[in-house]
């Protein structure tokens, strides 16, 4: 147990209210997510709202972007989840259209990912421009209760655990590691639903 504690107190953590306030949040949004409740969207909308803040401070300049349009994906997300009286149904895509998606993210990825790296001071920006284009998509896909959104979600997660840590943002580093684990609960949850209207 004492190696534990040794192992942890030398990382040398780095938290702030402000990150502990918005990780909560964000793990209740993926939460309330996976359980198709729709104040997951209020929930996220706030942590967002810290977010913006907390990535811009840490000249993650594709990631500050990418959490403005969380934000506007928020209201979004409340707008179709509450459509038909909050009965949107859980729906997939071909193959043929993520085949598409996955080759037009890359492409974006790379190229903004070169401009962040040649003409701005953006720590990572090529991991941080994927993590932000590939977020982008997997969250019109949430917003719309596509399926495979999780499956996204576990690789961007996986990514941003990373991401985060390298830039001494060790508590949403945590975040991400139980978003990932939370992921796959979403993806066999949603599954088991549509299985069981089938």
């Amino acid at each position: 147990m004492n190696e534990i504690i040794l192992f942890f107190s030398s990382l040398d953590f780095n938290w702030s209210i402000i990150e502990t306030i918005a990780v909560v949040l964000s793990v209740l949004y993926v939460i309330l997510a996976t359980k198709q409740n729709i104040w997951c969207w209020a929930a996220a909308g706030i942590s967002v709202v810290l977010y913006i803040y907390i990535c811009f401070s840490a000249q993650l300049y594709p990631e500050t972007g990418l959490q403005i349009f969380y934000l506007l994906m928020t209201f979004y997300g409340y707008f179709q989840w509450n459509k038909n009286n909050g009965e949107l149904e859980i729906a997939q895509w071909t193959m043929g259209k993520h085949l598409l998606l996955i080759l037009i993210g890359a492409i974006v990825a790379f190229l903004m990912g070169f401009y962040f790296a040649t003409y701005t001071s953006a720590k990572m920006p090529i991991i941080d421009s994927f993590t932000t284009v590939f977020s982008i998509i997997a969250t019109y896909m949430t917003a719309k209760k596509i399926l495979s959104n999780w499956l996204y979600w576990i690789v961007i997660d996986a990514v941003s655990i990373y991401l985060y840590f390298s830039r001494d943002l060790h508590l949403t580093s945590l975040l991400f590691i139980a978003y990932t684990i939370i992921a796959v609960f979403g993806y066999f949850a949603w599954l088991k639903q549509t299985t069981s209207d089938a």
